[in-house]
């Protein structure tokens, strides 16, 4: 699978929530909702919608679930376990950062190979420097919400990337939710492994920066 994305000349670190949720307007959604392992076959619906600027990764998620969590309120707090989505991406097909978000936020960003005595957690205030915006919509059955996240260039830390413009790099997209009532794990590309585990490089998708 592969996804282009596209370049937005006017968006910057700065850029009021506004004028992001109007430059995603125009973006197409990629729907994440491949549930790879049966005995997890809860699927909640799922998107997300990516663009880049000179300086910055842009991603929207809108997710629809049948049960929230938000417990974990620190950085690199295990996220995973609740209400959660993520970006790995990879630039060299072999190391990757992958980004983890609660629904309120919360992030946990890593680096390294899928050999996980090697990965480490990036410090604290690179990580800060992320902008991120939740809206929670919490109904009598189920929720939903959206994240709006800004990724500056500066986070891949270990690979100086000053542009992104004509890039091809693989990476994937991720819905899940470990300590739910419906524990689920769920990817935009297919993942060929008999038990959950997302950290396997070898089944990324194709990302070109147009």
């Amino acid at each position: 699978m592969n996804l282009v994305i596209k370049h937005h000349a006017e968006l910057h670190a700065s850029s009021k929530i506004e004028a992001v949720r109007q430059a995603f307007s125009l973006v197409e959604a990629i729907p994440i909702a491949i549930a790879n392992w049966k005995e997890y076959s809860y699927v909640p619906a799922v998107t997300v919608k990516a663009l880049y600027t000179n300086h910055s990764i842009f991603l929207c998620y809108d997710v629809q679930e049948m049960h929230i969590s938000a417990k974990y309120r620190e950085i690199n707090d295990p996220v995973y376990k609740d209400s959660c989505v993520e970006f790995f991406i990879s630039f060299d097909g072999n190391s990757y950062y992958n980004f983890e978000f609660n629904c309120i936020g919360t992030a946990l960003v890593g680096y390294g190979t899928a050999d996980k005595s090697t990965r480490k957690l990036l410090p604290k205030d690179l990580i800060e420097t992320m902008t991120i915006d939740s809206v929670l919509d919490i109904k009598k059955l189920g929720a939903s919400w959206t994240l709006l996240i800004n990724i500056p260039l500066h986070l891949f830390n270990a690979h100086p990337i000053h542009s992104l413009k004509e890039l091809t790099c693989s990476g994937n997209f991720y819905k899940c939710g470990d300590d739910l009532p419906m524990p689920h794990f769920v990817s935009w590309t297919p993942i060929h492994h008999p038990e959950p585990n997302f950290h396997l490089p070898q089944f990324f998708g194709e990302l070109y920066f147009e």
